[in-house]
């Protein structure tokens, strides 16, 4: 068993963490990763009221009696959620850990911290995290270049990224972006981090809430299987390549305004394509970790082969390779 700060800290076995994902962290995921030792995360935005959060929360809790918890991703928007509600409604449930995510977080991680609430706060550059650290949240999750979803606009990857943290960050820190497998986690403990953290490839579980398509399209994709969009928005987001991204990204060529190609993007089409199994319809995140990933299992299988992976890595090759 590999104990780290993130597993002292979060009252977990592995030192894994399963991100906030829209129209995939619910129950169901969150309950199976959090019963084979890890951290499950329920998304509070995938639900479409608080009162909807409040049952999810409550469900989550009928499927497991481990520590999970919920993220909460601050967007900034022309009609944005209520934010203030969901925040409330986490807190009135009893959750214990919060995952922040995105735009000025520091009313939500005092409020939480306020009510006893430990807060990992997910950011893609050093002086974010410092910033974060300076706020008073717990822990730090850093994003790679490799991750899906908004790896910020620095284009700066893990291998680099995550030891640049961990010489400056105090607090616990998980490595994000490109984790997969034992070698990812043996790699981000040598670099400095207490765990990883993993979307794409909790996507490609038999628990994942989305169509059986969509993680058959992981599995067959590559590592060059994504676009980045958004790019000439100052808005990046790394999705899976499909003919929308593709349209999306000779828009962008042409110089058209982010207006343009709004219908396409637009979140609801991209839930309608995960609801048929359809994954041309609209966007979907996913990271280049999509050439690691090479079958659909449980999240205990998966937790468990990972685990067993890194400490043959840690205590077995790596021992064998030092010299006189």
């Amino acid at each position: 068993m590999i104990r780290t700060r993130i597993t002292d800290l979060l009252g977990i076995k592995h030192p894994i963490v399963q991100g906030g994902m829209m129209w995939v962290g619910t129950a169901d995921l969150a309950s199976a990763v959090s019963n084979a030792g890890g951290l499950g995360v329920i998304t509070a935005l995938t639900q479409p009221t608080p009162e909807a959060l409040r049952a999810e929360i409550a469900r989550c809790r009928e499927m497991t009696d481990q520590p999970f918890g919920v993220n909460l991703t601050i967007l900034p928007s022309i009609n944005p959620p209520p934010y203030a509600q969901y925040r409330q409604a986490i807190i009135e449930s009893g959750v214990k850990i919060v995952e922040t995510a995105g735009y000025k977080p520091e009313e939500h991680v005092v409020h939480f911290k306020a009510h006893g609430i430990k807060v990992i706060h997910k950011c893609t550059a050093v002086r974010h995290a410092l910033s974060a650290e300076r706020m008073g949240v717990d822990a730090i999750s850093i994003d790679g270049f490799e991750c899906a979803g908004h790896p910020g606009e620095d284009d700066i990857p893990g291998l680099i990224l995550i030891p640049a943290a961990a010489d400056k960050v105090k607090i616990p820190m998980l490595a994000s972006g490109g984790f997969a497998d034992g070698r990812g986690m043996a790699a981000a403990l040598a670099l400095g981090a207490d765990g990883v953290n993993m979307g794409t490839r909790f996507c490609a579980t038999r628990e994942a809430p989305i169509h059986e398509n969509f993680k058959q399209a992981m599995v067959a994709a590559d590592e060059r299987s994504t676009d980045l969009i958004f790019r000439s928005y100052r808005n990046t987001v790394r999705v899976a390549k499909n003919a929308i991204t593709r349209q999306v990204l000779e828009a962008e060529g042409r110089g058209e305004p982010f207006e343009a190609v709004a219908h396409l993007v637009k979140g609801a089409r991209g839930k309608q394509g995960l609801d048929r199994g359809d994954p041309d319809h609209g966007i979907w995140t996913a990271g280049m970790v999509q050439g690691l990933i090479h079958d659909v299992p449980t999240c205990r299988e998966l937790i468990e082969r990972i685990v067993a992976e890194a400490e043959e890595i840690i205590v077995g090759r790596l021992a064998r390779l030092r010299t006189a």
